[in-house]
């Protein structure tokens, strides 16, 4: 018959608009959340329009609201993921059992634990400048964890498990400062996870200088 396209061989893939489709590639709303904390992060919030991010994801515009309302609906799911993660960690029984020094430990462990498993999610919060209203609920839900932690820090310096002068404040923001900095830097695969997590815990809570074994006793008997 004049025009018609003879079947393709078995195994042989059919060529034009039926593999076309099949090759687009296929998300769901959770997804093109992580494609679009990639390109917030990449190009800023404000900077990257609906286009960006349908083109970052390989559909059309119209493909992409099928699935989420708008970008700043993108943010907040984004930044939940990241919010879930950390106030999930303080409802841990580590965190609510034990001696203060022990809970502010396990805390401090799993932030490093979580800010890896959600490293676009955890970078975009902290990278927030508060010009939308998502962004100032994200920066309030932020500073509410981190009173947490401060609080937690009070406890352990009023039981005498921290250094004697340690300011409470300084050292809850000197903890977060020293976690949050791996966004800056940390790569999925650089280190390992566990070692990670080892080297943080031990920088925060042992420093950087090496024990000093005590001098010997050399008094003559």
């Amino acid at each position: 018959m004049t025009g018609t396209r003879p079947p393709a061989p078995e195994g042989e893939r059919p060529a034009g608009p039926a593999r076309e489709r099949r090759s687009r590639p296929t998300y769901d709303p959770s997804s093109l959340v992580e494609v679009a904390a990639r390109v917030f992060n990449e190009r800023g919030y404000d900077a990257t329009s609906m286009e960006d991010l349908s083109a970052a994801a390989g559909i059309t515009k119209s493909s992409f609201y099928h699935h989420v309302r708008g970008k700043e609906a993108l943010l907040r799911a984004a930044l939940e993921r990241a919010l879930d993660g950390l106030f999930g960690i303080l409802d841990e029984p580590g965190a609510s059992s034990g001696s203060p020094l022990t809970r502010l430990r396990h805390i401090v462990r799993r932030q490093v634990e979580v800010l890896v498993a959600e490293l676009p999610h955890v970078t975009l919060l902290l990278r927030l400048r508060g010009n939308t209203e998502t962004e100032r609920w994200a920066l309030a839900r932020r500073r509410e964890f981190d009173a947490a932690i401060a609080a937690l820090v009070r406890e352990a310096s009023a039981a005498g498990e921290l250094r004697a002068g340690i300011d409470p404040t300084v050292g809850a923001r000197l903890l977060s400062g020293l976690v949050n900095s791996l966004v800056d830097w940390y790569r999925p695969g650089r280190v390992a996870v566990d070692d990670l997590v080892a080297e943080v815990d031990r920088m925060a809570f042992e420093g950087l200088l090496a024990q000093k074994a005590p001098a010997p006793d050399v008094r003559s008997t």
